[in-house]
């Protein structure tokens, strides 16, 4: 299975912008839709945003719609997560996984490999 691995996080004042990474290995990265996850403190893990293999198709949580952008370079086994205009309540840890089962979408249940998670803190 696919190995992965997030970075980019960071602690950050209100309005700032990040990106985030999520290097894959192991099995072709090619070969899996994407999505972003987060867990805020004292809270559950949450949908952020999927693409698909290629890249040609994202969905996104209605909270972060229009804020964040997923991307992806298969060339470079890379995901990417550009966040823009950081909240206090985007304050969480960041985690990459793979969606075993369509749709790729909110649904945790769908995906089965999750990386480490990077740690995104947001306070003036």
């Amino acid at each position: 299975q696919v190995q992965l691995a997030e970075s980019g996080g960071g602690s950050v004042q209100p309005g700032a912008s990040l990106v985030l990474s999520c290097v894959a290995s192991g099995r072709s990265f090619k070969t899996y839709a994407m999505g972003w996850f987060r867990q805020p403190p004292g809270k559950g893990r949450e949908f952020v945003a999927a693409i698909s293999w290629l890249g040609g198709g994202t969905y996104y949580a209605k909270s972060t719609k229009g804020q964040f952008t997923v991307s992806r370079d298969n060339a470079k086994n890379t995901l990417y997560l550009q966040m823009n205009n950081l909240k206090s309540e985007d304050t969480a840890v960041y985690y990459c996984a793979t969606c075993q089962t369509s749709p790729c979408d909110e649904t945790l249940a769908r995906y089965t490999n999750w990386g480490q998670g990077t740690q995104v803190t947001v306070s003036s």
